[in-house]
């Protein structure tokens, strides 16, 4: 019957016939009857978005549907919202769950964070983990655990937390939420990563530890020309709030691809942490000025040491060709230069916009990339002297016993820390519109962030989460974070077996790359002897 009164009468078209309708009929009834003049521009206004809609040439749907068209473009844009609060479970949605984000902001708030009835998580779900417990399980002083961070030519070394704010830029994040971080970080005992932002004012204003992350950039040690400027390097890194240089290769949220902050939005205060120009384009390139080589690279690692005066440095990769990584190795082993610890940011992290096949599709996840880091400083002797950290979607104190198993140290979270300061995940980081005042440079949103109240939340989360951290090792009969091994992980692979994972990933002897013979070791290492330390590139069989 629709198909036949669409043949005498199109009724996509009925909205704005009605308009023309009721304009005409509350003209009539505000000349005759004398009835309120508010309706006729009402109808009016109706009729002016149907005529344009019928006019206008880039939508095709407002051309079919004039003015009722409009409807379906609200409805997309608040698609995410309905979904996000009304249709998604507790345990779907990416990046983070529902479940992932209350059990953030619980322990955040400090409320309790347990929860009755059993898991909603389907057990018989391929990807299930668990950690078996203990029958003899153990009882610990606390959950302060801390790793000394500092090699043989680190003469100030530094005692980590074991769970850190990771990598995030002043300009990327508000002001307000930079020193909340920070203030929390303060509060806790933990470190606060700059990102490659450099240190602002705001990152100075409480005076909790800083891992300052220096980029290719070199935001806040750059020259006119933005190169590396050692004069400017040694201003910032004196500050006894700097414990730790990072050097940032790569990032997780979009590898190998440089950045551009628009001059509109390179503000004051920006600029004066970056050292650029106020409204002019701050670039981030894809790769470093100040090496091309991995001998460079440890040679530039020297240097910032030896300006430091022996504090920490190392730095922060993403890991793309493993022989590029391996290149990097035999270039410590060559050099007799070594980085002091290592951040392996796997491909699923990243709080910055990047273009999606990026995000997708570019970069090494977190557990492949942390265990090829981990067995090869072991296979070339290293492991003992380097410390590892790892991010990567580390929100839970399982997340971390998970990395510590497959070889960190300690571990980084921007989007957990970011979730304590009251992000919703509605995904609008890069548009300025952030309705929590996280990631957003507008002065009046970000008054929404009460910095004292965010900063007590940030000191909860890290707090809770290594008290969770403590009561799986006691579950599990263990004595320290690091007697976590991937044998204690269990994970289901089909419906009818599992597997302990160390069953799932390689395993390497102590010094098994400095042999002449590496074949017998996993494919990955096949690459190993077709690097050098003076190219990151492959060389000829």
């Amino acid at each position: 019957m629709l198909d036949k009164l669409n043949q005498i009468y199109p009724v996509r078209y009925t909205a704005f016939i009605a308009s023309v309708v009721l304009l005409v009929l509350s003209l009539l009834g505000a000349g005759v009857l004398g009835l309120s003049g508010w309706w006729p521009m009402v109808f009016l206004a109706l009729c002016a978005v149907g005529i344009y809609d019928l006019q206008q040439s880039h939508h095709a749907i407002l051309r079919n549907y004039p003015i009722i068209g409009h409807l379906r473009f609200m409805l997309e844009t608040i698609r995410p919202e309905i979904r996000q609060y009304f249709l998604e479970s507790e345990t779907e949605a990416a990046p983070f769950s529902r479940a992932q984000r209350t059990l953030v902001y619980t322990r955040a708030k400090g409320q309790s964070d347990k929860r009755p009835f059993g898991t909603q998580l389907d057990t018989r779900a391929m990807g299930y983990e668990w950690i078996n417990h203990s029958i003899a399980p153990t009882h610990l002083a606390g959950h302060d655990f801390r790793v000394k961070v500092g090699g043989k030519d680190c003469t100030q070394p530094y005692n980590i937390s074991l769970f850190n704010v990771s990598a995030m830029s002043f300009g990327a994040l508000s002001a307000n939420a930079i020193q909340a971080l920070n203030l929390g970080a303060k509060m806790g005992g933990f470190a606060h990563d700059t990102g490659e932002g450099s240190i602002s004012r705001h990152h100075r204003a409480h005076g909790g530890d800083l891992i300052w992350e220096i980029g290719s950039g070199y935001f806040g040690c750059r020259d006119e020309q933005g190169h590396f400027c050692p004069d400017r390097f040694l201003e910032n890194v004196r500050s006894p709030q700097v414990k730790m240089v990072e050097i940032k290769l790569s990032q997780g949220a979009k590898p190998g691809h440089g950045g551009v902050l628009p001059g509109p939005k390179v503000t004051e205060e920006i600029a004066e942490a970056r050292g650029v120009m106020v409204g002019e384009d701050c670039v981030s390139p894809a790769s470093h000025s100040s090496f091309s080589t991995p001998l460079e690279l440890m040679a530039f690692i020297q240097q910032l040491r030896t300006l430091s005066e022996g504090k920490p440095v190392g730095f922060k990769l993403c890991i793309g060709h493993p022989w590029e990584w391996f290149a990097i190795v035999k270039a410590m082993l060559e050099s007799g230069i070594q980085p002091d610890f290592i951040v392996v940011d796997g491909a699923e992290g990243g709080t910055g916009a990047a273009p999606l096949e990026f995000s997708d599709h570019m970069g090494m996840p977190l557990q492949e990339a942390l265990r090829l880091v981990h067995n090869t400083l072991v296979g070339a002797g290293l492991r003992d002297s380097i410390r590892i950290g790892a991010s990567g979607k580390i929100v839970s104190a399982f997340d971390m016993a998970r990395a510590l198993a497959l070889g960190a140290d300690w571990c980084n979270s921007a989007r957990g820390f970011m979730f304590a300061l009251g992000c919703i995940q509605a995904q609008t980081c890069h548009s300025g519109n952030c309705p929590t005042g996280v990631t957003t440079q507008d002065p009046t949103r970000q008054l929404a962030l009460v910095v004292p109240s965010k900063a007590e939340r940030v000191k909860n989360f890290h707090e809770h989460t290594l008290e969770a951290l403590q009561e799986l090792m006691e579950a599990s009969g263990l004595k320290t974070p690091h007697d976590f091994t991937p044998r204690h992980i269990m994970r289901r692979v089909s419906e009818t077996q599992t597997l302990h994972l160390s069953d799932m990933v390689d395993t390497i002897e102590a010094g098994a790359l400095l042999k002449d013979d590496v074949s017998a070791l996993p494919s990955v290492f096949n690459d190993w002897p077709l690097t050098n330390a003076k190219s990151f590139g492959i060389q000829a069989a």
